[in-house]
């Protein structure tokens, strides 16, 4: 169990700590693409507007762009719980879909509140905002996606191996949980492995299992291809059941009935300023269908809105059933405990510093594999150049990724505005950063390699508060006068990361280049051997 946890952990550490990293950041991406977009104005700013004027815009824009779609929806201004945003006012559709076909293309429209013409795509930068770092996390970037998902499920799936044989493997954990030797070497970087582990076993343990459900059926499609079949027509009416579909639909229209009183209903059972949305649709064979929408609380099911629901036509009340089947709800819970789609912004923080954990648990486990073999190396050879080739790839991985973390919001705010692939060049910049502190730490000594990152990290995430200042009117000058929490609490999270990882460079600095021997050259100085 020793063998197999170590080696579980050490082939997949280096993407394991990508997946963290990206994944760990999605839980606030909502908040990092406000920043993210510093053209939108600051949420007090934002104009008060009439509820029933809205709608009335939205279905004359929506009769004139999406006159054949098979379902509208107006969304309300509002400040969304759900995204921790506020949600501008929007229109969104999907076209009837052509023959042979379960879907038609969807579109939206960002719409002016007093006019109700469609506002100007290029109001706002294109950038991959804190959705791209979230799909990194599962799709990799630059790869064929199904590819990513089965290099994401073999890694997520040694994870949860090497989870549960540590577990075996250290019979007194929660003891050792209490045990801390700080200035010991190898045991030092034991206990801390063994503390961060213990600290948010539970998170790690959904987190890995919760993500390989995820794409369950990618993983494991024999019970699904067994019974429906492996074609992809069979795989389209494996989901329509699961989620209780029905894909035959006619062109949704404005409704007869008045919406004043429906919206009156939704008033009285909610309290006023809880109406989300307005979504119409007509399934063949049913009368056409007026959903009053509920802005969204703690949601754990996907599309599971609370909401009112009315006759298109005579304005009467109609039931309304949850969306999907038990099962498909079971896996939805489940998928939404990885997401964390529920969590108010307390619970969040939580998962955001669980994830951080999670990071640290990945570090220190590579870096003690490290340090306990290279007690005992005295040969040179190839032993000798894999070893190096691991400390560089520590270094470039634990160091470097934050590195180009933080490249990643620079490009964000240096790079032209107009630039074509604007958002892509985003991402390019984090994986060059990325790669050039690989390259870097080949050929540097690997201690000052160590410290010298650390202290690039430290400085790049530090100075963003101050690009910000540069570069837009969204600074903490204005964010924090306005309340306006999200542009604030990014650019103060910074400067907390920022504090992390000089701290860092300082502690490496004095444990380790302080034992370095001014008599023997860097090159062949031990990396890893003294104490943390």
């Amino acid at each position: 169990m020793a063998w197999l946890h170590t080696w579980t952990g050490l082939v997949v550490g280096w993407m394991l700590f990508f997946m963290f990293v990206t994944g760990t950041a999605g839980y606030f991406h909502y908040e990092i693409t406000r920043w993210m977009e510093p053209e939108r104005p600051l949420v007090a700013t934002q104009p008060a507007a009439d509820r029933t004027e809205l709608i009335s815009l939205g279905l004359t824009r929506l009769e004139a762009r999406a006159p054949q779609a098979a379902y509208w929806e107006i969304v309300l201004p509002h400040d969304s719980p759900a995204t921790r945003l506020w949600q501008d006012f929007e229109i969104r559709w999907e076209d009837l879909p052509e023959p042979g076909h379960d879907h038609g293309a969807r579109g939206n429209e960002i719409l002016d509140p007093v006019t109700g013409a469609p506002l100007e795509k290029g109001a706002v930068r294109d950038t991959g905002g804190g959705e791209l770092l979230y799909e990194m996390h599962y799709r990799l970037h630059y790869m064929d996606l199904l590819l990513a998902y089965y290099l994401v499920g073999i890694c997520t799936l040694l994870m949860f191996i090497a989870i549960i044989t540590g577990v075996i493997t250290h019979k007194k954990i929660f003891k050792d949980f209490f045990t801390f030797r700080p200035g010991k070497g190898q045991r030092s970087w034991l206990d801390a492995h063994n503390v961060i582990s213990v600290m948010a076993l539970p998170f790690f343990i959904m987190i890995t299992y919760s993500g390989l459900v995820f794409f369950d059926t990618t993983y494991m499609p024999a019970g699904m291809a067994a019974i429906y079949g492996s074609d992809r027509e069979s795989r389209d009416r494996y989901f329509d059941d699961l989620y209780a579909e029905n894909h035959d639909h006619q062109a949704a229209s404005r409704p007869d009935a008045p919406l004043a009183p429906m919206l009156a209903s939704a008033d009285q059972a909610w309290g006023d300023h809880q109406v989300q949305s307005v979504f119409i649709q007509h399934e063949t064979g049913k009368a056409p269908r007026v959903e009053i929408r509920r802005i969204d609380l703690d949601q754990l099911r996907w599309y599971d809105w609370e909401k009112k629901v009315f006759n298109a036509n005579t304005g009467e009340a109609m039931a309304s059933g949850p969306y999907g089947t038990p099962t498909s709800q079971t896996r939805q819970i489940i998928t939404a405990l990885h997401e964390g789609r529920f969590a108010g912004p307390w619970l969040r923080w939580l998962y955001f510093a669980a994830g951080l954990l999670g990071c640290a648990m990945i570090a220190t486990g590579l870096v003690l594999w490290t340090v306990k073999r290279r007690k005992h190396q005295t040969l040179p050879g190839t032993d000798s150049i894999n070893m190096r080739l691991i400390e560089a790839l520590n270094v470039a991985t634990i160091a470097g990724l934050p590195l180009g973390v933080a490249g990643y919001f620079w490009a964000n705010r240096l790079l032209p505005v107009d630039i074509a692939d604007r958002a892509n060049w985003e991402a390019n910049v984090l994986f060059l950063l990325w790669g050039e502190a690989f390259l870097y730490a080949c050929f540097r000594d690997i201690r000052k390699a160590w410290v010298e990152i650390l202290w690039l990290a430290a400085a790049a995430f530090a100075l963003i508060p101050l690009l910000n200042l540069l570069t837009t009117d969204k600074h903490l000058g204005a964010s924090l006068p306005a309340g306006e929490w999200v542009l604030a609490g990014f650019d103060l999270t910074m400067l907390g990361l920022g504090a992390a990882f000089a701290w860092m460079g300082i502690k490496v600095r004095r444990r380790w280049l302080a034992h370095e021997n001014p008599g023997k050259p860097a090159r062949t100085a031990t990396s890893l051997e003294e104490p943390v």
